[in-house]
C-alpha cells in the first residue's frame, strides 16, 4: 500500500517554524505586513483571501486587506499596487488571480514589486528562477518540492514526468526538479504517447486541470505520484486529476485529494512573507 503524503501536517510543522522565526524577527524589531488584494467577489477567490488571511495571523504577521468592487478600473488598481510598492510596512503584495476580464493580469503581475511578489509571479522572479539565482518561487511548485523532502523521497538522479506547462505550476516545477538534480520531461496536450512517457516516471507530477485524467494505464509500478488537481462534483467532493483508487495501489507513495498539495500552497506563500521580511 502507497504511503499518504500528508500536506495538512507538512504544513502545519512549516507554519510553526515560521511562527517561531516570525518571534524571533520581532525581537529584533523586525516586522511586516502581507497586502491582499481581491477584485470583485468570486467565491472560490474569497475562500482563499479568507485562508491567507488566517495563515498570517496564526505566524505572527499582519495582514492588510483590499476587497475591491469588481467595477474597479486597471487603473485604480495599479495606482493602489503603486502606493503599496511604496510602503515600507508592507513585505508582500498579492493580487487574488482571476481578475476581472477588463483587467490585464500581466499588467497587473508586472505593476508588483520584485521585492513584494510573495507569489513569484513577476517575470524577474521567473527569469532569477530560471538562471538559479535568488528570488521567490510559485508558491505551489515550492510546496511539493517540500512535501517531496520532508517525506524523505529522493529527487536527484529521478526520472520526473510533469503533466502539464502553466506558468504557475508546470513550468516551475520543472526548473525547481531541475535544481533537485532530477531529469525532467514536461508534458502537454500536444504530448505524442503520453501514456508511455508517464509510465517512465520515477516522480509523476499532474497539474493538467482535468478531472481523474491519469489513470493506472499512465503510471509505473513503485512511481510516487503527486496529484496538484483540484475539482468539485455537484455534492461538493473534491478529487484530484489522478483516479486515486486506480492509480494508489500502483505508487510508493501519493498525494491525496483533499490534504496534498492544497495546504502546501498557503505555507509556502507564509514562507514567502517571512522571506521578504528579513530580504
Amino acid at each position: 500500500m502507497a504511503k499518504l503524503i500528508d500536506g495538512k501536517c507538512i504544513s502545519a510543522d512549516i507554519k510553526e517554524e515560521l511562527k517561531l522565526k516570525v518571534a524571533e524577527l520581532k525581537k529584533q524589531g523586525i516586522t511586516g505586513a502581507l497586502a491582499v488584494i481581491q477584485v470583485g467577489d468570486d467565491p472560490a477567490s474569497s475562500v482563499y483571501v479568507r485562508n491567507k488571511k488566517r495563515a498570517c495571523e496564526y505566524i505572527g504577521i499582519d495582514s492588510l486587506s483590499y476587497e475591491l468592487p469588481k467595477e474597479t478600473t486597471q487603473e485604480e488598481l495599479l495606482e493602489l499596487i503603486e502606493r503599496l510598492n511604496q510602503d515600507g510596512q508592507v513585505k508582500g503584495i498579492l493580487v487574488q488571480l482571476p481578475v476581472p476580464a477588463h483587467i490585464d493580469e500581466n499588467t497587473v503581475i508586472k505593476a508588483i514589486s520584485p521585492k513584494k511578489d510573495v507569489d513569484g509571479f513577476h517575470p524577474q522572479s521567473v527569469g532569477a528562477l530560471t538562471i538559479g539565482q535568488k528570488g521567490f518561487v510559485s508558491c505551489t511548485p515550492a510546496g511539493i518540492i517540500q512535501l517531496l523532502k520532508r517525506s524523505e523521497i529522493e529527487i536527484e538522479g529521478k526520472s520526473c514526468v510533469i503533466v502539464g506547462r502553466s506558468n504557475i505550476v508546470g513550468k516551475p516545477m520543472a526548473l525547481l526538479m531541475l535544481r533537485e538534480n532530477a531529469t525532467v520531461t514536461i508534458t502537454h496536450s500536444k504530448t505524442k504517447n503520453l501514456k508511455e512517457v508517464c509510465k517512465r516516471a520515477d516522480i509523476l507530477i499532474v497539474a493538467i486541470g482535468k478531472k481523474e485524467f491519469i489513470d493506472a494505464s499512465y503510471v509505473k509500478e513503485g512511481a510516487v505520484v503527486i496529484d496538484v488537481g483540484i475539482h468539485r462534483d455537484e455534492n461538493n467532493k473534491l478529487s484530484g486529476d489522478v483516479k486515486f483508487d486506480e492509480v494508489e495501489p500502483l505508487c510508493t507513495a501519493i498525494t491525496p485529494v483533499p490534504g496534498g498539495v492544497g495546504p502546501m500552497t498557503i505555507a509556502m506563500l507564509m514562507n514567502n512573507c517571512v522571506q521578504a521580511m528579513t530580504d
